[in-house]
């Protein structure tokens, strides 16, 4: 029997917004424990919630980017459970008239596009953290979280594969970011995922018993998770058992999944329309403004990189990646026309060396200007690629300009034709088996010559000029 998975994933983005969801509490992360709390975000009795309207902005930004349907009227519900992180007792989200739906994006997985459904998206209030003490029995919680603007973008289950929900994801992490709406910082936790992992019969229309996958706090994580799950369900059922509906945390460190406990119902929650807060209602004018605010979007900036500038596929998806490196590039290309060697350094040396650093585009020592004025002392003659490479790892280090590293450590290319055509004429002299091999017909020795001058230049030498002056002389 062949079978196949079919996943759905769950994402909260925390939303980039100053004050919390329903009071006026710094969103600011990393603050000590319980030091942004009021009696809203705390659940006090006698308060009341009041709607932060630019959570409704950053709502309508992600919803219109990712092609949803905007209701004009949604209601905030009360979602029901009892946890330690949940003061009130209850979660304030939306249920039954979410503010969009029925919305798609397009991923790239293997050279194929695939469109992933987005059933909802809708918004809700962060819950508390828990921390453990390791050494005692006891736990304690910084309601600091609590009340922070989260979305949660909930897939159709059009997912098949690891990869394609890996793609998804980065795809939408891409989004946000393009729209300053959230940090995508998996590892802070403002941009998370559940997964809803099930197996069914290729070609079967009935959706199989689904598990819940946690603690997914990666790219990598995801993908590892989803192929785990996706084996042991298929285990299980060519063994003849059925798979049990639960939540299962996925553990890095043995690299599977551990059943947590059953998997809850939405009648388990016990929704209904929360009373402290009033319906919300949305008209054309607001959707239409923020639409025209809409920066140029992932997807269109690749289409334009590829006709733009000439780029293949596989720079144009990269650069894109994230809006920070696209306007390094365009910065750099504005400066030195010339996009695809633009491409090759930025996607090289430059990430390169941000990867070693573990900095981003953002916090490079390299700035797009002198990336640019290296790549034309190349263009120009003044360095070599070979030097070049010298130069840029020295910008790396001191956050110099090109010219000021060049001039310092005296790397200025050689180009007199004299001083050339002499130290040509001794690599020849002392090299008298290489020439009468090359002038055999050996022609590849071409090389092995040059590389004799810039060894005693120190790669100062103009290798185009060289290799001139070599076939001069040696071709007479």
């Amino acid at each position: 029997m062949n079978l196949e998975p079919v996943i759905g994933l769950e994402v909260h983005a925390q939303l980039k917004t100053n004050t919390k969801i329903f009071c006026a509490c710094s969103t600011s992360f990393g603050a000590p424990p319980n030091t942004h709390t009021c009696p809203v975000c705390l659940g006090m009795p006698g308060v009341l919630p009041v709607l932060n309207k630019k959570v409704v902005e950053y709502t309508l930004r992600m919803a219109l980017a990712t092609n949803c349907r905007i209701s004009r009227e949604s209601r905030f519900a009360r979602k029901n459970y009892f946890y330690p992180d949940l003061p009130k007792g209850y979660q304030i989200s939306q249920y039954e008239l979410p503010i969009a739906e029925h919305g798609f994006v397009d991923v790239e997985v293997n050279g194929s596009r695939h469109r992933i459904g987005i059933t909802r998206i809708h918004m809700e209030e962060d819950a508390g953290k828990l921390g453990h003490d390791p050494h005692r029995p006891v736990s304690m919680v910084d309601f600091n979280r609590t009340g922070v603007p989260l979305i949660e973008i909930v897939s159709e289950p059009d997912i098949r594969s690891p990869e394609e929900a890996g793609a998804y994801l980065r795809q939408l992490r891409s989004i946000v970011r393009y729209l300053s709406i959230c940090d995508g910082n998996l590892e802070e936790g403002s941009f998370r995922c559940d997964a809803n992992v099930s197996i069914r019969p290729q070609g079967s229309q009935t959706l199989g018993t689904r598990t819940e996958l946690k603690n997914l706090n990666s790219f990598k994580h995801v993908e590892k998770s989803l192929q785990y799950e996706i084996s042991r369900q298929q285990e299980v059922l060519l063994e003849g058992g059925q798979i049990v509906q639960e939540t299962r945390l996925w553990d890095p460190d043995k690299n599977k999944t551990i059943s947590m406990r059953g998997k809850e119902e939405a009648h388990d929650y016990r929704y209904f329309p929360d009373p402290d807060l009033l319906p919300l209602v949305i008209d054309d004018g607001w959707i239409r403004r923020i639409k025209e605010s809409l920066p140029e979007l992932p997807d269109e900036k690749k289409k334009r990189f590829m006709a733009q500038y000439g780029l293949p596929s596989y720079d144009a998806e990269l650069l894109t990646s994230d809006r920070a490196l696209a306007d390094y590039f365009e910065n750099c290309v504005s400066i030195y026309s010339h996009p695809k060697q633009v491409s090759n350094w930025m996607m090289g040396a430059l990430l390169g060396l941000l990867n070693t650093l573990g900095k981003s585009i953002d916090e490079s020592p390299v700035s797009s200007e002198n990336l640019a004025r290296l790549l034309a002392l190349i263009e120009d003659g003044v360095i070599s690629g070979k030097i070049a490479k010298t130069v840029f790892d020295e910008m790396g280090q001191t956050g110099k300009p090109a010219e000021q590293v060049v001039k310092e450590k005296g790397l200025v290319q050689i180009t007199d034709t004299k001083a050339l055509e002499n130290v040509v004429s001794n690599i020849i002299s002392a090299h008298p088996k290489e020439v009468d091999a090359y002038k055999n017909g050996k022609t590849k020795l071409l090389g092995f010559f040059v590389g004799q001058v810039m060894k005693v230049t120190k790669g100062k030498a103009n290798p185009k000029l060289v290799n001139e002056i070599f076939k001069s002389k040696l071709d007479a």
